[in-house]
């Protein structure tokens, strides 16, 4: 998924690629969430004050475990974003500082590890020639997931006692539970 940066045009460049199975899954590997197919990128990039524009957009289909019935989630994520492509040579001119001028900033503001400027969150790097859309869309598609997937937003999950998924049938148990651990309480007698 290589755009090269001649290509872009004054009126700006439109693109459709697509992202394979196998490299979306490996992307979400280790995520809980599985791909059910390719995804199709549709991306308008337009060069603007010596970096790139790019707006792209997909529906991301995965399948995961539901939180609260364990049965299978199929989830569509539609995506959009915009990130400022900037390169590299005019990122590394705008904040060079040497190691004094840096622990002095260091010394002023405590702890600097992870922070960064609001204004560069919606930046991205590349190396001035070509871009490669593969990685930003892979990000995208992570930050897309849900924390927790579920089956539809009014499951009911699993009975607490017998197991029983309660979206199919209701069990017949007790529903008023008592915690084990604080069982042991309702045998104090309080005097008054």
């Amino acid at each position: 998924m290589l755009v090269k940066i001649e290509e872009i045009r004054d009126e700006g460049l439109q693109v459709k690629k697509e992202m394979s199975l196998e490299l979306l899954g490996a992307a979400l590997e280790g995520s809980g969430f599985r791909a059910t197919e390719p995804l199709a990128v549709s991306a308008s990039l337009r060069k603007v004050s010596g970096g790139v524009l790019l707006e792209g957009r997909f529906t991301s289909r995965v399948v995961a475990e539901c939180k609260r019935c364990l049965t299978e989630a199929k989830l569509e994520l539609p995506v959009s974003f915009i990130i400022n492509l900037v390169p590299e040579s005019l990122a590394r001119g705008e904040d060079v500082l040497d190691k004094e001028e840096l622990e002095e900033k260091d010394r002023g503001q405590g702890e600097s590890g992870g922070s960064f400027a609001l204004d560069d969150a919606d930046e991205e790097v590349f190396d001035g020639k070509v871009i490669n859309l593969e990685p930003i869309v892979r990000e995208q598609v992570l930050l897309a997931l849900p924390m927790s997937a579920v089956c539809r937003e009014d499951c009911s999950g699993l009975c607490m006692k017998c197991g029983q998924n309660l979206n199919e049938k209701q069990c017949g148990c007790d529903t008023k539970f008592v915690d084990p651990r604080l069982a042991v309480l309702k045998n104090i007698k309080l005097q008054g």
